[in-house]
């Protein structure tokens, strides 16, 4: 507990972004009869509201019953195992950083960050109550206990299970409604654009081909009258190349050893001492070096370095400077930079397999509602495969599966929805959820894949899908059907993570994922506040439409 001077505290400053608090007195100790002071007061610095210095008393009360202590920002016990435990307090009116002088130097703001969005994360996840770690731990041992709490290598956002609004929640519609607006419904064949008819064949003709081709439309029947016609909801995903540093094997996730320098995991780091030509399998030739005695080993990697080391931005814009005044004004491509290795033995240059230095992650996958609150994240590290997608939704809904989405949009449905029906028919995803290619890459999709243009097509003009469209009039009074969600959102989501891109490719994957986490609960406070201004919200006539009440 804290006694602050008064006299120090001074007027609170009208811009401060701190709330104003009471400063917690000794007479507070009173409060639980069993508390007792531990020890004299120590005086300490404190940054006040006004991001002044001043000086205070720290004082810790004990509990005789228990033995806890109860400190300004946590309580310490005895856990089953006798050794002390710390739970962090919800909201905290002072954060401990150091015991040191009125500076903040670089450790002390890092411990400042991981204390304040600890404490931050912990409530928005609903884990106060049940989160303790260590007694006392360092900044990367309270790092590690909070992201392994929250999520590792991702999470899903408890709030977002709850969340809706207009641009994400809409009441269903039904084909009969479309019919009712006076729209003017035809077949699928002209969203993405025909492609050429073939010679022979006339471009009608191709057409009645397509349409042959597609089964009827199911048409759901609408609730009566008075009857609740339900809600549907729609998700965005996307990946984005926000990187971090992982083992050099390729098919190894695990995380490196040493993020300064090192190129292994721990399960790995025996192969610092094989040579880095991979599959030659001999000792190094002294320690610390990266390839056996084979001479040709030697000189491949003297090569790659010297191709690599000296790669900078000041080295690739001259590159591509000179390139361009030795460039042919007839060509029809621009400069690009090339680095080509020689060839190992039989192996070109560009296939040899090394471990010289550390991989990378493939991509960071978000998923979010349409109308950009995000939902949850994962990583992806060899590459955006289906596989990979499918899991991370599957972590995502996990503790939360009545909570699915009506619609998923993704760039590679076609490919993700194969994935699922051909690896398990059974999933609960295809009872749940439809699956649609978003808006922009459905553009580039061919119109004759009959498998994407009946079951991912984003804005159906058939009316299959009478949820995804809706009706509007122009000054003509014309009416015309046009999309009823954003199925951009993954990327706006991208364009703002893209701020801080170059610090997350520097993280560990502690880091990495606690910082990840922080921005997710930023974003999604953001436009919850933006929702919130425009009044965005689901209104009483909107859930007596949906479910009745």
């Amino acid at each position: 507990m804290l006694r602050l001077n008064p006299d120090d505290l001074g007027a609170p400053s009208p811009a401060s972004p701190f709330p104003s608090t009471r400063p917690l007195l000794l007479a507070d100790l009173n409060i639980i009869p069993t508390l007792r002071r531990r020890e004299k007061p120590q005086t300490v610095w404190v940054l006040n509201e006004g991001f002044h210095w001043v000086q205070a008393d720290l004082l810790i009360a004990h509990c005789a019953s228990c033995h806890s202590e109860y400190y300004l920002d946590a309580i310490t016990y005895r856990g089953m195992d006798n050794r002390r435990r710390q739970r962090l307090e919800s909201t905290p009116q002072y954060l401990r950083v150091s015991k040191h002088e009125k500076k903040l130097t670089y450790r002390q703001s890092q411990r400042l960050f991981i204390e304040h969005f600890s404490h931050w994360l912990l409530s928005f996840h609903r884990k106060n109550n049940d989160f303790s770690c260590s007694a006392h731990p360092s900044t990367r041992m309270l790092l590690e206990e909070v992201r392994a709490a929250i999520g590792v290598n991702g999470g899903c956002l408890p709030a977002a299970m709850t969340h809706g609004c207009v641009g994400c929640t809409h009441v269903k519609h039904y084909h009969c409604d479309l019919v009712n607006e006076g729209v003017v419904l035809g077949p699928n064949i002209d969203v993405a654009g025909m492609p050429p008819a073939p010679n022979g064949v006339e471009a009608d003709a191709l057409k009645d081909i397509v349409v042959a081709q597609l089964p009827p439309v199911q048409r759901q029947e609408a609730p009566t009258d008075g009857k609740p016609r339900g809600y549907i909801r729609l998700a965005v995903m996307d990946g984005k190349t926000i990187k971090h540093r992982k083992c050099a094997l390729d098919m190894c996730e695990g995380p490196l050893l040493n993020y300064k320098n090192g190129r292994f995991c721990e399960v790995h780091i025996n192969l610092r001492d094989i040579c880095g030509i991979i599959p030659c399998g001999l000792p190094v030739c002294h320690p610390g070096a990266l390839t056996c005695n084979t001479q040709s080993h030697i000189d491949w990697h003297r090569q790659y370095e010297n191709h690599f080391s000296r790669l900078s931005f000041v080295g690739v814009r001259h590159v591509i400077r000179r390139q361009q005044e030795l460039a042919d004004e007839d060509a029809a491509t621009g400069p690009t930079l090339h680095v080509e290795l020689n060839s190992l033995g039989d192996t070109p240059g560009n296939q040899v397999v090394h471990t010289f230095k550390a991989k990378t992650i493939y991509c960071l996958q978000t998923v979010q509602w349409a109308c950009r609150f995000p939902i949850g994240w994962g990583k992806c590290y060899c590459s955006e495969s289906p596989s990979q997608v499918v899991q991370i939704l599957n972590n995502i809904w996990v503790d939360y599966p009545q909570s699915k989405p009506s619609f998923v949009a993704y760039d590679d449905t076609c490919s993700l929805l194969h994935h699922i029906v051909t690896q398990n028919p059974h999933s609960l995803w295809l009872a749940t959820t439809k699956f649609i290619v978003d808006a922009w890459h459905y553009i580039g999709h061919r119109a004759t894949d009959i498998l994407c243009r009946l079951w991912c097509n984003p804005a159906p003009v058939d009316g299959s899908q009478p949820d995804l469209i809706i009706v509007e009039e122009d000054a003509n009074g014309d009416k015309h059907q046009t999309r009823a969600f954003n199925t951009k959102t993954a990327e706006q989501l991208n364009s703002w993570l893209s701020g801080v891109e170059s610090q997350l490719r520097q993280m560990s994957d502690v880091n990495y994922d606690f910082f990840v986490h922080v921005l997710m609960m930023i974003y999604s406070d953001k436009v919850e506040k933006k929702a919130e201004s425009k009044d965005l919200g689901l209104s009483d006539e909107f859930w007596v439409a949906a479910i009745g009440a």
